[in-house]
Formats: C-alpha cells, sequence, structure tokens
C-alpha cells in the first residue's frame, strides 16, 4: 500500500478548501492513512508532516506497524498547544468526533487560541474508489468467506437440525482456520420465520427448511459481505419469491457500471420486485459499499445520487420479507467496471 501517496491525495484535498490540518480518529480512517490501527485511543494530526498520538498501550505496536511518526498521547490540551505552535487556523474533524472531544478542541480566546474546526469528509471521498491492493484484500476476504460457507455444508446441518447460534460460531472459525482474522459483523443465521427480520439474531433454534445467512470475514482489515438463502425447493412460495429476488439481484448488476447513478441501480431491483407486487416487502436499500468498514459510502439506495465509477466496490442485496412467514435476501460484492462490472467470487445461489 502507498500511504504516502494516500496522505498526499488527502492533503490535495484539504488543500482546495484552504485547510491547513485534519483531526483523524476514526480507527480505519488511521488504518487507511498509516497501516496502523489502534486497539485504544489515538489521534493522527494530518498535516504536511503528519503525527500519530496514541496511548501508552499502543505505543509498541503503533511504532511497529505505522507509516507515520507516532509519539505518546499526553491531554487534549498538549494537542492544542500543537495546533498553536504549528499555528493551525482552519483545521478539519471527522463527523462522529464526540460532543465532548470536539467541546475541548475548541480554542480558548482568552489564552489568546485562534482557529476553526470545521465537519469535512476528506478521508471517506478518498476511500471511495479502491487500488488494485484493496480489491485484492477484498478478493481474499472472500474467498476465505465462500469457502468456509462451502465447508460448513449447511444442507447437511439441517438434515441434523443444528441450532442457529452453533452455525454462526462454526462459521466463525471455519474463516478464523482459512486465514481470517474475524467476522466482518455478527453472522446473521435466521431460520424459519426468523428470516422476515433483516438482522435477526440467533435463538437457540434449530435449522428448519428455509436458512437465511449473512456473513463476511476481515483479511487485513478488509470486509467480505455475501447473504444466501436456502429454500424449501417444494415449497412453491419460497420458490416464486427466490425467483424474484435473483432476478432482481441479476439486473441490477447488469446495469450497474460507471457513469450511473446509485439511486439507478436501485431503481431497477426495486422497480422488478414492484412488478411482481412485492414493492412494499422490500425493506432496505440495494446496497452499499464496503472496504476497511462494511459499510462505507456510497449507498446503493433510493437517495443517493452519487456517480459511480470504476474500482467502487460495492453490495448489491435486494430482498423480499414477509412477516411472520419468512425472507429471502441474495447479495454479493460487485467491482464497479467501465462497461461491465465483476462479482467477486462464484458462490453459487442454489444450494
Amino acid at each position: 500500500m502507498d500511504f504516502n501517496k494516500r496522505i498526499e491525495n488527502v492533503l490535495k484535498r484539504m488543500d482546495e478548501k484552504d485547510f491547513d490540518g485534519m483531526v483523524v480518529t476514526q480507527f480505519n480512517n488511521i488504518k487507511y492513512l498509516s497501516n496502523y490501527y489502534p486497539t485504544s485511543f489515538a489521534i493522527c494530526i494530518l498535516k504536511e508532516d503528519p503525527i500519530i498520538l496514541c496511548s501508552a498501550m499502543d505505543k509498541e505496536i503503533g511504532e511497529k506497524t505505522s507509516s507515520i511518526e507516532i509519539k505518546e498521547f499526553k491531554s487534549l490540551s498538549k494537542l492544542k498547544e500543537l495546533f498553536k505552535k504549528e499555528k493551525l487556523s482552519k483545521i478539519a474533524i471527522e463527523a462522529n468526533l464526540p460532543v465532548k472531544s470536539y467541546k475541548k478542541l475548541l480554542p480558548d480566546k482568552v489564552s489568546g487560541e485562534s482557529w476553526d474546526l470545521e465537519i469535512e469528509t476528506f478521508l471517506e471521498k478518498e476511500r471511495i474508489i479502491k487500488s488494485p491492493e484493496e480489491i485484492s484484500m477484498i478478493k481474499k476476504a472472500t474467498d476465505i468467506s465462500h469457502k468456509s460457507f462451502k465447508e460448513l455444508n449447511i444442507r447437511e446441518k439441517q438434515e441434523n437440525k443444528v441450532k442457529d447460534w452453533e452455525i454462526a460460531y462454526e462459521l466463525g472459525y471455519l474463516m478464523r482456520a482459512n486465514g481470517g482474522e474475524e467476522e466482518s459483523f455478527e453472522t446473521i443465521v435466521a431460520t424459519g420465520t426468523n428470516s422476515s427480520l433483516p438482522h435477526a439474531k440467533v435463538e437457540n433454534k434449530s435449522l428448519e427448511s428455509l436458512v437465511l445467512m449473512d456473513w463476511g470475514c476481515r483479511y487485513q482489515g478488509y470486509c467480505s459481505d455475501t447473504s444466501r438463502t436456502i429454500i424449501d425447493e417444494k415449497d412453491k412460495k419460497q420458490e416464486e419469491v427466490f425467483d424474484i429476488v435473483l432476478e432482481a439481484h441479476n439486473q441490477a448488476i447488469k446495469s450497474l457500471k460507471s457513469g450511473i447513478k446509485a439511486c439507478e441501480v436501485d431503481k431497477v431491483a426495486r422497480s422488478i420486485i414492484e412488478e411482481y407486487g412485492y414493492g412494499d416487502n422490500f425493506i432496505h436499500s440495494t446496497g452499499h459499499s464496503l472496504g476497511l468498514d462494511v459499510h462505507e459510502t456510497p449507498s446503493i439506495s433510493k437517495k443517493d445520487e452519487t456517480i459511480l465509477e470504476k474500482n467502487m466496490v460495492v453490495t448489491i442485496e435486494p430482498g423480499i420479507y414477509l412477516e411472520k412467514e419468512f425472507g429471502v435476501r441474495i447479495e454479493d460484492m460487485v467491482i464497479v467496471g467501465k462497461k461491465n462490472s465483476k462479482i467477486i467470487g462464484n458462490l453459487s445461489y442454489y444450494l
């Protein structure tokens, strides 16, 4: 990873708006800039000669992994002294900076401090387009998660009435055994009527004839995210809903290319589901971007008018949820291309 290039790109964005410094506290933004992922409190001061201030607990790991100079964090008052010493007058902050921290960083006019703090999304915008190295990490995370899912043998687990939580734990073990660091998010194993809940929790419930799973793992910090629904092939309604969702999924991916708006891709999937009379049962967006975070900008949703660009990585995950009956969701990650976009992985839809 060319971390110096990443810093240069963000500094250019900052310079265009006359910022001479930025306070970065999001752990994944710090990792994006330096390769160091904090385990405790850390602040990156992004400027011409950036510096990361971290807790004493993290100093050793920071020095081993960071491409940016590491120093021990003392206090926010010391940080303000740095602002004054460096003559930083216009400082960008992240939108999720805690209000308590924000207030402590405000200048004390009485003591002669003078700078402006303004919310900006320089890092989020820079992270939208994935480098070849980042795409390689996402592909590796996907390979690990798909290989692990196949090894799980979900049909056999259904026959043996294995519990939902056992599936989630075994899949987590397999992903780690196959080289993943951890789950990208809490694995969803929704069976029977629980599958009508998009973010269902495990309930110590034996697997029934329909199982909706949503899972992923991290590899060197980068996420994968996949959903599959295993239906009862003898149940005509389940088969009908599954085929509609798969059609919406396939057509949305077919429409996905650089130059199209994110909301237009959502409309492709949504209109297909609406045509079959299930519009009210598609209760979330069609997808989202992902990378170091499992949910990044942009979203593939009704209101997001972001114009997609080559080498964005997004999910396509339409779903239909019939309350107290069952739900179906099919999700893949896709690399946006100029004319054609490519699904990451080759996991079957019919299991």
